[in-house]
């Protein structure tokens, strides 16, 4: 269904330019005081500046669902890594690692920050595999078998598992440490529907067009769509396999997932041997470890992320209007009107916010820019902006 990135970390050694940092200074203080977000503009790069700092960080900038995640630190000669990065899943998903790196050495260029390739660490790597399960699979914990590594550091014990359902039903396993090796299988469609993430239909259905085969969606029956998630942390991958550069990630990463795929296994247990190390791997698991070892490197630059902005954008405005009628249904319950009269209900309602707009356009004015900037990655005139941008 689906094989690629899912996360990307990177720290990077340097740190922002005098003006940038003063213009963001500025707009994190506009922020704080308007309490929401700001929209920037600088040398064509667009953040939303938070009007607050965390984790040691002064600045942190969102670049919107086709951009990246960004943390600035408050220029210090001393702490020589002041900038962080994270690109998220419909970034990678949509365009893949070959534009998250040159999405990357964009926005810094357009910072005026000069880097060598050993500025560039790697902190964090997460690759996933959706599978179609087979009618009737059921995710069991017991058959999760993990293998103690002969580096003490990479240890994986039984109890490094976490099992999360409801109803008697497990939806997730999780096994090991965020900072170190860790493997997720999860059910993705029941979290896509939980979690209004209306895109991966459209991405699946993709892969699914392409294999000749039907369109898939929410309402599709017998539909069982599970994540097998290869997690590598800071610690698993500069203290065990020495990846800290691209150049390193390109190199070894496959090597790392393979020895992942190996030291923690879902088995089909086998009734008749209780040595559970010779117990073969489900065949969810052959499937996984097929696709990550044949497309872990993968440096395409993506689809077009056009059809995944306006499914978002379209989700946006189902919601609100789903939210309007409601509210104004309940409204009209508070102030007696009948059901008859909803009609007329809905058409004075309009006249009145109309009115209220009209009395103090300065403030419409303000609400309208505002909202427009919420949203401002994912609006029809952006929908053709390059990546640098969002």
């Amino acid at each position: 269904m689906h094989k690629g990135f899912d996360t990307l970390a990177i720290a990077v050694q340097a740190n922002l330019p005098p003006e940038a940092f003063e213009y963001f200074e500025t707009q994190k203080d506009l922020a704080e005081k308007e309490q929401q977000d700001t929209l920037t503009d600088f040398n064509g790069v667009q953040f939303h500046i938070k009007g607050h700092g965390g984790s040691g960080y002064r600045i942190l900038a969102n670049g919107g669902p086709m951009g990246a995640q960004w943390a600035f630190k408050k220029p210090n000669p001393k702490d020589p890594w002041g900038i962080r990065v994270i690109f998220g899943s419909t970034f990678l998903a949509t365009l893949g690692l070959g534009a998250a790196r040159a999405h990357l050495d964009s926005v810094l260029e357009r910072l005026d920050i000069r880097t060598r390739p050993e500025d560039f660490s790697i902190s964090r790597v997460d690759y996933c595999v959706d599978i179609l399960a087979p009618p009737g699979f059921i995710l069991d914990p017991e058959a999760f078998i993990m293998h103690s590594s002969t580096n003490r550091r990479d240890h994986i014990a039984n109890s490094d598992m976490a099992v999360s359902g409801k109803s008697g039903r497990t939806t997730s396993v999780t096994i090991g440490h965020p900072r170190a090796r860790q493997v997720i299988v999860y059910d993705k469609r029941a979290e896509v529907i939980q979690k209004h993430k209306p895109h991966w239909w459209h991405l699946w259905n993709q892969t699914r067009r392409a294999n000749s085969q039907s369109s898939i969606g929410p309402d599709t029956p017998d539909l069982s769509i599970w994540r097998v998630e290869f997690r590598a942390g800071k610690g698993l991958l500069k203290d065990r396999w020495n990846i800290r550069t691209w150049e390193d990630l390109f190199a070894r990463f496959g090597d790392l997932s393979n020895e992942t795929g190996q030291v923690i296994r879902y088995t089909a247990p086998t009734d008749h041997d209780t040595n559970r190390a010779r117990w073969p791997n489900h065949p969810i698991w052959e499937i996984a470890l097929e696709e990550i070892n044949t497309d872990l490197i993968e440096m395409y630059e993506g689809t077009d992320p056009n059809p995944v902005k306006e499914i978002q954008r379209s989700h946006h405005i189902s919601v609100l209007l789903k939210n309007i009628k409601g509210s104004t249904i309940t409204l009209a319950a508070l102030e007696g009107v009948e059901e008859p009269d909803l009609e007329r209900f809905f058409q004075d309602t309009a006249s009145k916010l109309a009115d209220q707009s009209k009395a103090d356009p300065a403030h419409t004015a303000k609400q309208l820019k505002d909202a427009r900037d919420r949203y401002a990655f994912i609006n029809p005139a952006n929908l053709d902006a390059p990546p640098h941008k969002a």
